[in-house]
């Protein structure tokens, strides 16, 4: 299966979550680390869940795109 995975960077480092599964969530200093982070975190959060619950929360659709704008 596959989740959108949204990953911000800062100068605290990298944090990640997953926006089907609300506070489904994680960080870490490195690209890599937050990524086998996150993935632990879905991995987890879908071990929670019915079948049913996996198969809802997965048939949202998800788009993103980017949105030029003036900055005054």
């Amino acid at each position: 299966m596959k989740v959108n995975i949204i990953i911000e960077k800062d100068s605290h480092g990298y944090f990640a979550f997953c926006p089907e599964l609300k506070g489904c969530h994680s960080q870490g200093d490195s690209f890599d680390e937050v990524m086998k982070n996150i993935k632990e975190a879905v991995e987890l959060y879908f071990e929670t869940l019915s079948p049913q619950e996996v198969k809802d929360y997965l048939s949202k659709e998800i788009l993103t795109t980017s949105l030029e704008v003036n900055v005054a």
